[in-house]
């Protein structure tokens, strides 16, 4: 460090802890945070939630809706997703049971894998807690086993509207989630627990399609004219999602806000909400230092592309984007990976998979885009695992042990004095440049 001259130390979310981003004061350009993590609630999160439960937006209690119904399903989120579910579930239950009169067991929770894998059992009791565990039969969602799918339409996409049968034939079905910036179906939350959560993969597949993901309307914090938000409503309406209880995080992920009701009403409140606290705006900067927030959103390089659109938002074209994510289970997954082997680089990788058509849709082939057309712009740094520097490699990515050595990396393209912007939860903000005249719709996407 140079003498005299005042440094800033910015801790930067990893894993399960955080590395330090140490700069001189003179060279940061900014740090941008959501204004999330200043809310000092009137109440704790579970007290939140059953104000919610009391007053809903655009619909009537739960425990109304449940009267005389005996085969509800709760849709809830699955290892990838930090909900706190030993908060928000038990007060759900509760309005449930009230209202059906069910007894213990005849409430079913519906695990939204999407496409990822089954949670394990210690997964489950980490999120839910034995109490819960054994008070409601849990089942998990499995988009590949096409006899447990059932077809309940056609998306205006074009594509097959196919979700888990057991939420098919419920006679009332509900969601618990969260709402965070969502870097292409602009904000999680909502109808997107039906799609992708509780879909078939075909049905996935169709909405993820390149056309889509390259849609200018499919980024952060954008719901109106989003292509991927307009087959989700459908899917919503088409499953009969009667209810949503959504809330929103702090850093630390305990509940700061909680929105209930009509499952487009209510999350349209919600992300209004939010998209006042999480809009940042700065000029673009040579350098920016993000992450995924740390664990478990970083848990492998699929989820960390999240945290590099953060990154591609606030960068100049040209600029390198440093990556934190600890991803201790690795890239995520082979065909993730795959896109770009024997690729000659992302425009390569962009141009194969934009060739694809709706029906044509692989695998995540959606993260491989969206990490394609950042890499067509920037490059990224990813300080990682020693573990994940070949996939890295593979990927486009320069790999780095440690936050100095991918500054080190960053200034040797950008230069020593380079500025540099700071967004210690890359997947926590919505960044608009400074000097946009026109901003991205808000979140009042009422069906």
């Amino acid at each position: 460090m140079e003498s005299g001259k005042p440094f800033a130390r910015i801790p930067i979310p990893y894993g399960s802890s955080s590395l330090d981003l140490i700069l001189p004061e003179e060279r940061i350009a900014g740090v941008l945070r959501s204004r999330v993590n200043d809310l000092r609630p009137e109440a704790a999160g579970g007290e939140l939630v059953r104000r919610a439960l009391e007053a809903p937006v655009g619909s009537s209690r739960v425990a109304e809706l449940a009267r005389g119904k005996k085969r509800i399903v709760v849709i809830t989120s699955d290892h990838t997703r930090p909900l706190p579910s030993r908060v928000t579930l038990p007060p759900l239950l509760e309005e449930l049971r009230r209202g059906s009169g069910c007894g213990d067991g005849e409430i079913a929770l519906l695990i939204a894998t999407g496409t990822h894998r089954p949670m394990t059992r210690e997964e489950q009791v980490a999120r839910f807690g034995e109490e819960t565990l054994r008070r409601v039969r849990v089942v998990m969602h499995e988009a590949t086993v096409e006899e447990e799918m059932v077809s309940i339409g056609r998306l205006p996409s074009g594509g097959p509207c196919e979700i888990n049968r057991i939420a098919a034939e419920a006679d009332l079905l509900v969601a618990e989630g969260f709402i965070e910036p969502h870097f292409f179906a602009g904000f999680s939350g909502g109808c997107k627990s039906v799609l992708p959560g509780i879909a078939s993969r075909s049905c996935v597949l169709g909405n993820h399609c390149a056309e889509f993901i390259g849609h200018p309307k499919a980024r952060t914090g954008i719901l109106e004219g989003n292509p991927l938000q307009t087959d989700m409503l459908f899917a919503g309406e088409a499953a009969r999602l009667a209810f949503v209880l959504n809330v929103v995080l702090d850093r630390d992920h305990h509940v700061v806000a909680a929105f209930a009701g009509h499952r487009v009403k209510a999350h349209s409140a919600g992300c209004a909400f939010l998209r006042d606290l999480a809009s940042v705006t700065a000029a673009p900067a040579p350098v920016v230092v993000t992450s995924n927030g740390g664990y478990p959103l970083d848990q492998n390089i699929y989820q960390a592309v999240k945290g590099m659109t953060g990154g591609e938002a606030a960068c100049i074209p040209g600029g390198v984007i440093v990556m934190c994510a600890e991803c201790r289970d690795g890239n995520g997954g082979e065909r993730f990976v795959g896109e770009f082997r024997n690729a000659s680089g992302p425009e390569d990788v962009l141009a194969r998979i934009g060739a694809r058509k709706r029906d044509e849709t692989l695998p995540d082939q959606w993260e491989s885009q969206v990490l394609a057309r950042v890499l067509s712009r920037h490059a990224v740094v990813l300080v990682t695992e020693e573990k994940n520097f070949a996939d890295a490699r593979t990927l486009g990515l320069i790999p780095a042990a440690t936050l100095e050595e991918a500054m080190a990396r960053a200034e040797a393209r950008m230069g020593v004095a380079a500025p540099v912007l700071v967004l210690p939860d890359g997947v926590a903000v919505i960044v608009e440049p400074a000097g946009t005249t026109e901003r991205p719709t808000e979140g009042t996407f009422v069906a």
